[in-house]
């Protein structure tokens, strides 16, 4: 026993001395890393892919992945604002001006567009007077990357035209949702909409896109067991849970991730108020250590001990809060 506790010590005096501080230089140069990293990729997909939406790394060429308009372009926009490379912000913002609509006979994913390119329009719409853009009167409730957004936004919200108001996963630019579409859709694809929607609203005055947002959390809350637990896949017609592994990582991540944000920006506690009380559900049923498994959402045992890479967001989320 004390050998045991003499390792302890040993351990713990060595953990203590093993923290490592960073100077101002190694944030610089950190940094600096970083933004060499996304000029490697950035670079490259305006060489070898533009204008589709993202790069192949291996054959060097472009592959339209989640509707053909330009995805990594639109969804660098704001990161080259941020970085201060603000020449070639104002060269992407024009040619995203020359756009009038989304208009196109193409079925997307409704939760990659929302967040990728709703999300990505509005961000770079927001940092234009940082950027040094030629503001429209009525900035920030006018301009053409808001006009774009919520001609996506338009688009998309025929989704949410269900018995449960939870949307489904895919529609058509030109003409809603595809017949024969799968009501089956996942955790994340009905709860990570409230940032940029209600973004929208508060923007253009147009309630709609906030409200049928809140409507799809209020929905998937009030499906979770009685554990309190979200499984991955609903079905948005009937409520009922097609795939009962719980967890916060591929399939459910963002929804836990919105929950917190959308009550930070848009001031609404009642959303706070569901995290906390899923994240009790998830200290007591996947918590293991320092670790989260997948459980079952009606019994509460593990199905899959497994950390996913999509996971990692959840330091961060707790961080935020």
């Amino acid at each position: 026993m004390n050998k045991i506790k003499w390792f302890l010590a040993v351990f713990l005096l060595h953990v203590s001395y093993a923290v490592r501080t960073y100077t101002k230089n190694d944030i610089i140069n950190l940094r600096e890393e970083v933004r060499t990293m996304f000029y490697h990729a950035y670079d490259s997909y305006l060489k070898y892919a533009y204008p589709y939406d993202e790069l192949r790394p291996i054959s060097c060429d472009g592959i339209d992945t989640y509707g053909s308009y330009s995805l990594t372009l639109i969804d660098a926009l704001d990161t080259l604002a941020i970085m201060g490379n603000y020449s070639e912000f104002q060269r992407v913002v024009n040619i995203l001006a020359t756009k009038t609509d989304f208009d196109a006979n193409i079925n997307v994913s409704v939760f990659e567009t929302n967040i990728r390119i709703i999300g990505g329009l509005l961000s770079a719409h927001l940092l234009s007077n940082k950027a040094g853009i030629e503001l429209e009167p009525g900035w920030p409730c006018n301009g053409p990357l808001l006009r774009l957004a919520e001609d996506v936004a338009k688009r998309l919200i025929i989704a949410f035209d269900t018995k449960t108001g939870m949307p489904y996963g895919t529609v058509n630019l030109h003409s809603g949702v595809p017949k024969g579409e799968t009501t089956v859709t996942c955790t994340a694809g009905v709860g990570t909409f409230i940032v940029e929607f209600g973004t929208l609203s508060r923007l253009t005055g147009d309630p709609l896109y906030e409200e049928v947002a809140m409507n799809a959390l209020y929905s998937l809350f009030n499906h979770k067991s009685q554990l309190g637990l979200f499984g991955n896949h609903i079905d948005i017609d009937t409520g009922r849970w097609t795939a009962q592994d719980a967890g916060i990582g591929s399939g459910v991540d963002s929804y836990f991730e919105y929950l917190v944000k959308g009550s930070i920006l848009l001031q609404k506690p009642e959303l706070m108020e569901m995290f906390y009380e899923s994240r009790k559900a998830i200290d007591r049923y996947l918590k293991k250590d320092d670790w989260y498994m997948w459980v079952s959402m009606t019994k509460g045992q593990v199905t899959l001990p497994v950390f996913q890479s999509l996971e990692a967001y959840w330091p961060g989320v707790l961080s935020l809060i």
